[in-house]
C-alpha cells in the first residue's frame, strides 16, 4: 500500500483552482500555496510521485530515488517528489529506501558499513528490467538542489526521530527549507513527544506530515491526538 499513498491520499485530499500566482514566484513556491491551502484549490488533483517518481504509467522508466527519476516527475507535472533518507557511514545523508543496496544498485551490503565515497562507486539500477545506469546514490544535499524552486521534496526519514533536524538544516542551508515536507512514523504518545522535540530543535518554515499505519494505529481518536499536536496539512495513511 506504500507506493499507493501520494496518488490516492494527496489526490483525494488537496485540491486547487486557476493559478494565479505572482509575476516572479518560483513553481515551488506557487505548489506550496495549493499545499496549504488546499480549500481555496478545490478543482486541482495534486500529484505527488513516490521514490521520486520511478514508475509512470505502469513501467518503471527510472531507477527509483534518483535525480532523473526527479527529472521524470517534474516533465510531468507533478508537484512532490518523495524520496528516502539515510546515512553513509561517515555520516552524510544519502537518499535510499532500503537498509542494503543489493535491491537497487550494482553493489551489496547495508548503507551504513559505505562511506559516501564507496557509496559514489555503486550504480542506481532499474528494478525489473535490471538495466544499469549511469547515476550513483545520491546524497540529501543533491536532491534538494536539483529540486529547489521547482517541485516541493517530501523527505522519508529512514533514520531516528532526532535525524531529522539534520535534513531540515541541510534544506535551510541552501534557502529551501519552506520547500521541504519532512515526515515520520507516529504510535503512540511518546512518539508524537519525541517528534515534537525534534521538529521543535529544527526550527520553523518548514511541513511535517505524520504517518499512521494501521498495523501500528489500532484507535482513530489517535489522528485526532495527532492533528491536535501538529495539525499538519496532510497525512500520509498506509
Amino acid at each position: 500500500m506504500r507506493t499507493l499513498w501520494l496518488s490516492l491520499f494527496l489526490s483525494a485530499a488537496l485540491g486547487a483552482i486557476p493559478n494565479q500566482s505572482s509575476a516572479g514566484e518560483t513553481r515551488a513556491a506557487q505548489i506550496l500555496d495549493r499545499f496549504e491551502h488546499a480549500n481555496q484549490w478545490r478543482d486541482h488533483v495534486m500529484i505527488a510521485a513516490h521514490r521520486a517518481g520511478s514508475m509512470q504509467a505502469g513501467k518503471t522508466l527510472y531507477a527509483e530515488n534518483s535525480l532523473a527519476a526527479v527529472e521524470g516527475s517534474i516533465a510531468i507535472g507533478a508537484e512532490i517528489v518523495e524520496v528516502d533518507v539515510r546515512r553513509a557511514k561517515d555520516g552524510e545523508f544519502v537518499i535510499m529506501h532500503d537498509s542494503w543496496l543489493d535491491r537497487t544498485t550494482t553493489c551489496k551490503g547495508e548503507v551504513v558499513n559505505y562511506t559516501l565515497a564507496e557509496l559514489k562507486k555503486c550504480r542506481l539500477v532499474i528494478e525489473g528490467t535490471g538495466a544499469v545506469t549511469n547515476e550513483t546514490v545520491s546524497t540529501l544535499r543533491e536532491m534538494l538542489l536539483t529540486t529547489r524552486d521547482r517541485i516541493l521534496i517530501n523527505l522519508d526519514n529512514k533514520l531516528d526521530v532526532t535525524d531529522l533536524p539534520g535534513m531540515v538544516a541541510e534544506a535551510r542551508d541552501l534557502g529551501m527549507a519552506d520547500q521541504v515536507i519532512v515526515k515520520e512514523n507516529l504510535w503512540n504518545r511518546h512518539r508524537i513527544d519525541a517528534a515534537s522535540a525534534a521538529l521543535a530543535r529544527a526550527g520553523g518554515s518548514f511541513q511535517f506530515m505524520p504517518i499512521l499505519a494501521d498495523d501500528s494505529v489500532h484507535d482513530a481518536a489517535f489522528a485526532d491526538e495527532v492533528d491536535k499536536a501538529f495539525a499538519p496539512h496532510a497525512i500520509e495513511l498506509i
